[in-house]
Formats: C-alpha cells, sequence, structure tokens
C-alpha cells in the first residue's frame, strides 16, 4: 500500500515552491488585477468591480502576463517574501490561505482539476468587470465590491 503524500502546498513552504508550483497557487479569478482603494481612516482596501486594463474581462487572465510591468509599472508582483502582507489579497485567494495556514478550497483547479471552477462558483467576477479605460477613477468608488480583511 503507498503512503499518501500530501499536496505540495500542504508539505512545502513557500520558500521550497519551485516558480511553477508558485505560480500554480493562482486560481484564475483575476481579484488581485481589480483596481482598490484604501480608505485613509481605518486602512481598509476595498475592491472595486474595475479592472487592470491588461485584465481580460471574461477570463481573468492578463492579456500580456509575461511583460506586464512594462505596461503597468505599479502591477504588483506576488513573491513568497510578501507572505506576511498577503492580507490585502481576498480571502479566497490561495496566496493568503496558504499562508495563514490554511487549505486550499474545493473549487480551487489544484483541488479540483477544473480551471473554469473559480469562475462557476462566481468567485471570479468574469463577465461582471469594467475596464480602468472605460470608467474615470474619480468614479471608482460607486463600483465597490468588498473589503479585503
Amino acid at each position: 500500500m503507498a503512503a499518501k503524500v500530501e499536496p505540495f502546498w500542504k508539505r512545502k513552504t513557500f520558500d521550497q515552491l519551485d516558480s511553477a508550483e508558485w505560480e500554480s497557487l493562482c486560481d484564475g479569478c483575476g481579484l488581485c488585477c481589480l483596481q482598490k482603494l484604501e480608505d485613509e481612516e481605518d486602512g481598509g482596501v476595498y475592491y472595486t468591480r474595475i479592472a487592470c486594463r491588461l485584465l481580460d474581462l471574461e477570463t481573468c487572465r492578463c492579456r500580456d502576463y509575461a511583460n506586464r510591468r512594462r505596461s503597468v509599472p505599479d502591477c504588483i508582483q506576488l513573491t513568497p517574501a510578501q507572505a506576511g502582507a498577503f492580507q490585502w489579497l481576498p480571502p479566497t485567494c490561495a496566496y493568503r490561505l496558504v499562508a495563514e495556514g490554511q487549505d486550499l478550497p474545493l473549487w480551487h483547479p489544484l483541488v479540483c482539476d477544473d480551471p473554469q471552477a473559480v469562475h462557476r462558483e462566481r468567485i471570479s467576477q468574469a463577465g461582471r468587470m469594467l475596464s480602468e479605460t472605460t470608467v474615470s477613477e474619480d468614479d471608482w468608488e460607486d463600483y465597490l465590491i468588498f473589503r479585503a480583511g
């Protein structure tokens, strides 16, 4: 009888992950690519329905992931070293969940082997976002959807 091997996100630290494992933690929800507003009074981070201009609004994938920082210099690249600051990520994000010692949800592609599950479960905002090129930054507050944390 073969011993059951724990999945890599349970048995490895972030620093032990190779780049393919790190990237595979992304569930493809695209929520980290939504524009966020910070409340100056309480420091809360609020997500809007306004997407980065590079985000495909239907697939929730970056249209130029490899070169995104050239087009969007303030694009945040998640790294294992930042794990302590992942509280701004949505509570469903695998990077945040694993950093907090939690398991991945059943709809995560690494668990269910279905990259469309994140959309069927309506975790992503697929089809419900607007591009930042179509909404004035002054109006972003009108499109708040949730508070991180």
